[in-house]
């Protein structure tokens, strides 16, 4: 990081490295998740479903590449091994064990969910202190609410 970047963040960068690579682990499971999902899914409203899993998961690697951008970024080392995404993830994995619609709705809505309160914690930790991570959380947020909102409609269109 150059010189006058570093001046303007006022926290331990490596705080931010830490959190953003619990995130980072968060994003490729959840992409996991999501293109598995798409994979696998059966039943009513199938295709509709298939469609935004798979933009869902595009997104999802989009945030990861802008996490890991970041991390690289303040200096820091992404997580290298997937085998630690397990460790250091806030929101887990659910595998798509049961490839009905509703479970595979409801299943990546709980992921959402859980994306959204992880970043809401990391945007307060940043907020003020880390200007260019703020608003690359601010970008992701706004997708995940999205993703919630997108999930939580399918799934009413059906009832």
């Amino acid at each position: 990081m150059g010189t006058k970047g570093k001046q303007i963040i006022k926290i331990d960068p490596q705080k931010i490295i830490d959190e953003l690579n619990k995130a980072l682990s968060d994003e490729w499971l959840a992409y996991y998740q999501y293109w598995a999902g798409s994979k696998v899914v059966k039943g009513m409203l199938k295709d509709v479903v298939i469609k935004e899993l798979v933009e869902h998961a595009n997104d999802e690697l989009r945030h990861a590449n802008m996490l890991a951008d970041r991390i690289i970024q303040l200096n820091g080392t992404i997580v290298l091994s997937p085998k630690d995404w397990y460790k250091l993830t806030n929101c887990g994995y659910d595998a798509p064990e049961d490839p009905e619609v509703v479970p595979i709705l409801k299943q990546n809505i709980k992921g959402e969910q859980c994306a959204i309160e992880t970043y809401v914690k990391l945007l307060e930790l940043v907020r003020d202190k880390d200007i260019i991570t703020e608003r690359i959380i601010e970008e992701i947020l706004i997708d995940e609410v999205e993703h919630e909102n997108d999930l939580e409609n399918i799934l009413e269109d059906m009832a």
